[in-house]
């Protein structure tokens, strides 16, 4: 088992920044491929960016890419989000989570563990 819990969220206006971060216990975490799902009000949850076990691989959603950067330091157990240039449209829950699989993958469904999420809310 993986527990995840996620921090950093908040309300910023359009065109700032915040830094989410996923604390993970129990097993151990770098074995883990891990990502960012987020979920808007009335919409389904999507995918935002993933990162391999070492974090030498990294994969990111079109809707972000070049404003978010995923990261991983495993000596912390921890995972992070760096968003920038924050848009209305990126408001959401944001869900960390971490995937059983050997590979990197932006499947929600291949993802085993999930955090409780937190809200990003950004104001124009």
């Amino acid at each position: 088992q993986v527990q995840l819990v996620e921090s950093g969220g908040g309300l910023v206006q359009a065109g700032g920044s915040l830094r989410l971060s996923c604390a993970a216990s129990g097993r151990t975490f770098s074995s883990y491929p891990m990502g960012w799902f987020r979920q808007a009000p009335g919409k389904e949850r999507e995918f935002v960016a993933a990162i391999s076990w070492s974090g030498g691989s990294t994969t990111y959603a079109d809707s972000v890419k070049g404003r978010f950067t995923i990261s991983r330091d495993n000596a912390k157990n921890t995972m992070y989000l760096q968003m920038n240039s924050l848009k209305p449209e990126d408001t959401a829950v944001y869900y960390c989570a971490a995937s059983g699989r050997m590979v990197l993958t932006t499947t929600r469904s291949d993802y085993d563990y999930w955090g409780q999420g937190t809200q990003v809310t950004v104001s124009s």
